[in-house]
Order: C-alpha cells, then sequence, then structure tokens
C-alpha cells in the first residue's frame, strides 16, 4: 500500500509519481449506464479540467473518484490505493482528499473557524488551537481572515465558496477534487473564488476540476479532458483542447460556449416543420 501525500498538499503524492490513476471505469444508475470505460491518470501537481455538456458524466467521474458515487465496474488508485477494493479503509484515504461541491455544504449553525475546525478535530485528532490556527492561515490564503466569527448566512455565495475551499484545505489534502465550483454563484462573485483556484494551481496542488470556465481551463489547466455520453472524447494540453479540438463533437461544444449567441450557418432552417393544427400548417 502507498499513501504518502497526506502533508502540506502541494505537490501530491511525492516523487512525481501519479496522484489519480482510473481504468476502465463504468457507471450505470439503474439500466442507465452514465460512465461507459474512463481511463484518466493525474501525476501530481497537474491540474486537469473536465469539460462537456450536460449530462456527459463528469460530475458523476468526480464522485466516483472519491468513491462518493460506487462505480459498476473498474480501477480507481488514489495515491497509489484502489479505492474500489471492497477491503480499503476508505476514510482513511479521504483524509487526503479535498472536495468542493457546486453548492457550498457548510454548517449553517457553526460560525466559519468552526465550519474549518470540526473535521480537523474529529478526523484528524487536533487540538483546539492546533486547528483554528491551520484554520485562520487558510481563511488568510483566500482572503477571508476577518471573517472567522460569521455565519454562513451572513456571507455571500462567494465567500461561502471560499470558505469551503480554505474547509477543504484545513485537512491537509494531496489533491483537491472541484466540480463546478462556480456555478451557483453570480457572475460577479465567480472571479474571487477562480483567483483563489489559480492561485493553489501556482503552488503545486494536484487538482481535478470540473468546469464551464472556458478561460480558467485555458489559462489554469494543464490539460483538458472532453467528455461526452460518458466517455472522455479527448484529453491533451488545454491551448490544443480548446483551441483545436480533434472531434466535430468537441468543436461543436466549443464553439456554442464560446460564442453563445452565434448561430451556425448549418444550424438555420432546422426547426421543426409546421403540424397539424398549427397556423402555416400546409397539408401535402
Amino acid at each position: 500500500m502507498r499513501l504518502d501525500g497526506g502533508a502540506g498538499g502541494a505537490g501530491g503524492a511525492g516523487g512525481g509519481g501519479p496522484v489519480i490513476e482510473i481504468s476502465g471505469l463504468h457507471k450505470s444508475f439503474g439500466a442507465t449506464p452514465v460512465l461507459k470505460g474512463i481511463d484518466l491518470t493525474v501525476g501530481a501537481g497537474d491540474v486537469v479540467c473536465v469539460i462537456g455538456p450536460s449530462g456527459s458524466g463528469k460530475s458523476t467521474l468526480l464522485r466516483c473518484v472519491n468513491l462518493l458515487e460506487q462505480p459498476t465496474a473498474g480501477s480507481i488508485k488514489l495515491l497509489g490505493v484502489e479505492v474500489t477494493d471492497p477491503d480499503v479503509d476508505i476514510d482513511r484515504v479521504r483524509t487526503h482528499v479535498g472536495m468542493v461541491f457546486q453548492s457550498f455544504n457548510l454548517f449553517p449553525h457553526k460560525t466559519v473557524m468552526g465550519n474549518l475546525t470540526l473535521a480537523q478535530r474529529g478526523v484528524l485528532g487536533r487540538s483546539e488551537s492546533e486547528a483554528r490556527a491551520v484554520a485562520l492561515r487558510n481563511l488568510e490564503q483566500v482572503g477571508l481572515a476577518d471573517r472567522a466569527g460569521a455565519y454562513p448566512a451572513e456571507l455571500s455565495g462567494g465567500q461561502q465558496q471560499r470558505v469551503a475551499i480554505a474547509r477543504a484545505l484545513s485537512m491537509d489534502p494531496a489533491m483537491m477534487l472541484f466540480d463546478e465550483p462556480t456555478s451557483a454563484l453570480d457572475p460577479e462573485l465567480v472571479g474571487d473564488v477562480l483567483a483563489v483556484m489559480r492561485d493553489l494551481a501556482e503552488s503545486g496542488m494536484t487538482m481535478m476540476v470540473v468546469t464551464h470556465e472556458m478561460a480558467f481551463a485555458r489559462e489554469v489547466g494543464d490539460r483538458v479532458v472532453f467528455m461526452d455520453d460518458g466517455r472522455v472524447m479527448e484529453d491533451g494540453p488545454a491551448a490544443q483542447v480548446i483551441g483545436s479540438p480533434r472531434t466535430e463533437r468537441a468543436r461543436v461544444f466549443l464553439h456554442r460556449v464560446l460564442n453563445p449567441t452565434a448561430v451556425d450557418d448549418s444550424e438555420l432552417g432546422q426547426t421543426e416543420p409546421p403540424q397539424p393544427g398549427d397556423p402555416d400548417y400546409v397539408p401535402q
């Protein structure tokens, strides 16, 4: 067993080895297949951005990584430990994985400091003073040290998401998983959260980010993975996948995302013809 990336976060697994290894991953909900054979490796210090249309399996993939969803088939290794092994101590593995969701999932009855120290004390066994020191350091990193005594309801959505990031960092993870962390935010609040994530990337944190923020993916991502219909369609350098995608499906998706008001000539005239009962229906 190898699990050697827990302290300090940046650099992940140590020695430059793979931090996340996914092989032949399948996931079905009942009779509906959602992931259809995913192979993906994330190295120490890599920032991998996962993009694709809604329903392509991006969030399910991320949730399978730390077993929030149980894969139907395939193998997932984190820091050398196969988390899909029925005998794995998944709680121990999860202490090395920070995850930030679309919703902030903060405890509303606890202050910001309380949210950041709870798991440190209960899971890592830190003293109150040590946990508070770690929490304050991470609040400073996300620019919210002055809000330690506030309750979540007293914060904006962007501030709550930054608190959620600080809470994850307070567990000293070896890797961070982000599931569309800005999708629930007002547009003017997105920048502050992305700035924190950019700083994390520059510090060497291993990151896997499901996102619709194409500018972030292009500027910060080392690699971009394009998914569609439960499969990885493209995986390569960010500039290549976003700037010159190889597959037609990726080209169509990126054209629509990057040019939301544009209408392609090929899409004109593709409306459904009038049906019986419509005012302009003409019988044939």
